[in-house]
Parts: C-alpha cells; structure tokens; sequence
C-alpha cells in the first residue's frame, strides 16, 4: 500500500490576480470545475493507494477540508504548517507518519499543483518504481523534456535505458545555452519534484544526512494535537525546522537515487501562458474562461471571474479579470506577474494576498466596500452551518438578510430572520447565526467602529 502526501502549500503568485496567498492556484476550480488540488487527490485514489496525507498552510484549512468534501475523499491526516518550510520539512514528516501505521510503507510525495494529462502513464511509471522503494531506493521521476526550458530544475541519467536509471547528478536551473545541450545530451529530464521511498530509507536518510534537522522535525511533530480533522504543531517548535528543500537536504547527498524517465503530459503551471497551453482552444487559438468574446485576435487567454471579458484585436495576450485587479500582459513576460505582486506587497497593498471573497467552514463572505470606521460585505451561510458564539470589542454590527431564513441570537435572544429583515448586534453583545434551511443565506453586514480587523474576535464556546 502506497501513502500518498499531497503537499499543498505554495501560492503561485505568477497566477495574479486569481492566485493570492488566501486562495493559491491548486485551489482554484478552474480545469472543468475542479481544481489541481482535486485533481491530484483523483489521480492517486485508486486500490494502490491510502487515503493521502494532505500537509498544507494552516491558513488554507478550510479550502483543504472543503475540497476534500466536495471531491468525495477523507485524509489518514491533515498536518497543517504554521509557515513554510520548503519541502524537505514534509516528506521527513510523511515518513514519519507513515511509519507509524506501517514500518514498510511506501509514500508518494507530491505536490498538488500540477497538471497531468495522461494520468495513466503517470501510474504505471509509480508502479514501475515501487521494486526499487521497497528495496531501499529513494526514487524520483523525471520528465523526458521536449524544449530546452530554462525554468526547471534538471537530473543527469547515466547512460541506459532500463524504465528505473541511476541518477548522476541533480542540475540546477540553466541558462539557454546549457538547456540546448542538454536536450542535445538525451540523458537529461526535468525535475518534477515527485518522489517514491519507503519510510525507512527516508528516515534513515535524513538521520544520515540532516541528524539537526530530523532532530527539529521530530520534536515539532511531537507538539501535533488534532483541531477537528486537521492536526496542528507548536509554532515555535515549527519554526525551528530549517527551511530547505528536500533536493538539497537529501537528494545530492544520499547515494542510490533512481529515477523513472516519464512522458505524461506534465506540467507545473507557473504562469498563466502555461495554463493557456493547457485549455481547449478555438480556431484562432483563443482560450477563454468565464463569460468571454474574442474578434480579430489570435492566441490570446481571457479570464472573467464576473462579467465580460472581450479581447479585439491582439495577438498572444493575457487578460485576467476578477472581483478587484484586472492583469493584462503579452504572453512573452508572463513570468513578470510575480514582479507586480511582490511591488503591490512593498506597497502594502491587500490584493497582493487577498481576494474580496474569504471563505469560512460555514460559508464566506465578500468585502463590497469599507473605510476607516465602517465595512461592508456580503455573507453566504451554508444549509447547517453557522457563526460560532461571539462579540467584539471595538464594533457593531447591523445585519439585513437578502434571501434564506437564518436564526439570530444576541445576548441569548433568539429569533429567526427571512427575507428584508434585519437584526442589530450592539458593541459587547454576544451573538451567533446558523442556518436551519435547506437553502444558503445570503446577507449583508455592515461593521462599525474603532477597529475592524478579524482579529476583534472574543469567542464563547
């Protein structure tokens, strides 16, 4: 039995403004309704597989939870980072608890978000791998390359052609000139970052290799205490692990790595160029997402998170529209997204890391508008689910329901509102809602006061 760990904590910030740090590119239902996140956690459900380890930012509990419902699948575990620590931190972790149900399992590393077309390929290149695991090796798969990219990390074969070759070395990214020689070369791949070990070759790596740092992981995962499905660490603890990647922690220092050469129309998605070579396209090699015209153009990407997006005239551009930022770019300087987000950052700026829409277990809520004393948003509240009992310090809140039926207690007052009416929560009172329908709630709340942060919170139970 294989243990799949999903890795599930990058940001992907070259997919601004869709991609922020509340709600990343492997979230995002984008790919036929589903996300790379429920695409990965598809892909390794079949009989070889455990329910996965899904390791991820604790800030994205809840897209973790959501998504996992909603694609039909349970976690064996939910270990949630309190910040991030590369991916050498994860798979010392996911050996760790693998080896705790089983001494011999093997577990798939992966991350969650790439794109594998030929999902099939994929899998029996993991099946072609596991004799070399279970004898000890840690295995790694490379991508046979069809260009001389720039991009990736790359991994020296030695010479063979047996499905399972020894690796000579680990390659950094290089620049033109050595991709070209490379590819030239043939005993080249590129690095996709996905790994097969048994739990014992894994640990016994790192006790060889990082002894201070397994040291550190195994302390932190000491600390780990379940929250409702997920599983929590000490954050001081956490962040004493070293941040480094499990490439230069392990694979260019333990001996005996094998890779599996593979061709499954993988892609790592890091720029919105790459999600265009992705989608279906029109005629003219148009890509469009979301309510979206195209005259006169060619090779373009459109995306309309709402409303309409129409593109005349162009040829290889990107236009991106959501709720708050619009991105328009030539497909050639799609990696330059990332040099706009981290300026909007300097500056401080909120739609470098979050969207208008936050979502909650319980629903979410929409910011439309706010100053330095009032917020206004829209909420939705799930059929079954509520707001926790609570108050706040430094503000009032007014509440008018939009459609639905939820039940509102204020100071253990409790009254159901429906449609136009509204409830007022004073400074100080506790209150709550849930929705006892069988339809969502829509409401507006408009927020004032001193301070209106989320963390003006007191919670009663």
């Amino acid at each position: 039995m294989i243990f799949p760990c999903i890795l599930s904590g990058g940001i992907g910030s070259r997919l601004w403004p869709l991609s922020r740090k509340d709600r990343p590119k492997q979230f995002l239902p984008i790919f036929d309704g589903e996300s790379l996140f429920q695409k990965t956690l598809n892909r390794v459900a079949g009989d070889a597989f455990a329910d996965p380890i899904v390791i991820g930012n604790h800030d994205h509990r809840f897209l973790i939870g959501e998504q996992l419902a909603e694609a039909g699948r349970s976690a064996s575990a939910i270990l949630l980072e309190p910040m991030g620590r590369n991916t050498a931190a994860p798979a010392a972790m996911a050996a760790l608890l693998a080896a705790e149900q089983n001494p011999d399992a093997l577990v798939l590393l992966l991350p969650s978000d790439h794109m594998i077309a030929r999902e099939e390929q994929f899998l029996e290149a993991v099946a072609r791998a596991v004799p070399a695991a279970e004898a000890g090796r840690i295995v790694t798969f490379g991508i046979t390359p069809q260009e001389p990219n720039t991009g990736y990390g790359y991994i020296r074969l030695e010479q063979g052609t047996d499905p399972v070759r020894d690796v000579a070395a680990f390659v950094e990214k290089p620049d033109a000139e050595r991709a070209k020689a490379f590819l030239a070369d043939g005993n080249y791949v590129w690095n996709a970052g996905i790994f097969l070990y048994s739990a014992k070759a894994m640990i016994a790596a790192f006790e060889a290799h990082q002894p201070e740092l397994m040291a550190d992981i195994r302390t932190a995962l000491e600390t780990r205490s379940a929250d409702l499905d997920f599983i929590r660490m000490d954050p001081e603890a956490f962040a004493r692990i070293g941040n480094i990647s499990i490439d230069y922690a392990i694979m260019e220092r333990a001996t005996g790595i094998a890779c599996v050469p593979m061709a499954p129309g993988w892609d790592d998605l890091g720029s919105w160029s790459a999600i265009w070579g992705v989608l279906n396209k029109d005629a003219d090699g148009n890509s469009g997402l979301g309510d979206t015209r195209f005259l006169n153009s060619e090779n373009c990407l459109a995306y309309a998170d709402e409303g309409l997006v129409s593109v005349i005239g162009l040829s290889d551009v990107l236009v991106i529209s959501t709720r708050d930022s619009v991105l328009v770019a030539h497909k050639d300087k799609a990696q330059d997204v990332k040099k706009i987000v981290e300026a909007l950052e300097k500056e401080g700026r909120r739609e470098a890391d979050a969207h208008p829409r936050s979502y909650r277990p319980w629903g979410w809520t929409e910011r439309i508008n706010a100053g330095d004393r009032f917020s206004v948003q829209s909420m939705m509240i799930k059929p079954g689910k509520g707001l926790t009992l609570q108050s706040h310090l430094h503000r009032a809140e007014h509440w008018v329901v939009v459609s639905g039926t939820v039940e509102v207690t204020i100071d253990g007052k409790a009254e159901y509102l429906t449609e136009n009416q509204s409830a007022y929560v004073p400074l100080g009172a506790r209150h709550k809602l849930f929705n006892p329908g069988k339809i969502p709630v829509r409401m507006i709340e408009v927020q004032s006061g001193t301070y209106l942060d989320e963390d003006d919170i007191q919670r009663h139970g």
